[in-house]
């Protein structure tokens, strides 16, 4: 069973997940779902999501930081040279359901 609090957070993030390519049904969301590997949400996109998050949930933002979750990838002209990935935590929608029941952000 969904709560209140889940579903609203589904809510926001509805429009930003899109769709499955060739079967045009909307992509599943689950507590586990994250933002950035999972529904692919770009850096721009996600820091709009969170803004509503704050917002609409009435949830204290702390010391929250879209970098944190999406780093600076560090860029080179050379073209031949293998870039390191850039590690990032997770960013589930679990975490924000966790933090919109608490009312603050709760992943400093």
């Amino acid at each position: 069973m969904v709560d209140n609090i889940e579903q609203r957070v589904y809510e926001l993030i509805r429009p930003y997940a899109g769709v499955y390519l060739f079967s045009f049904e909307p992509v599943e969301l689950t507590l586990e779902s994250d933002l950035d590997a999972d529904l692919y949400l770009e850096d721009l996109d996600a820091s709009e999501l969170m803004d509503t998050f704050f917002s609409e949930l009435r949830v204290e933002r702390g010391n929250f930081n879209i970098k944190t979750y999406y780093p600076d990838i560090p860029f080179s002209w050379n073209l031949f040279k293998k870039m390191e990935p850039v590690p990032a935590p997770a960013f589930t929608i679990g975490m924000l359901v966790e933090s919109a029941k608490a009312g603050k952000w709760l992943y400093d």
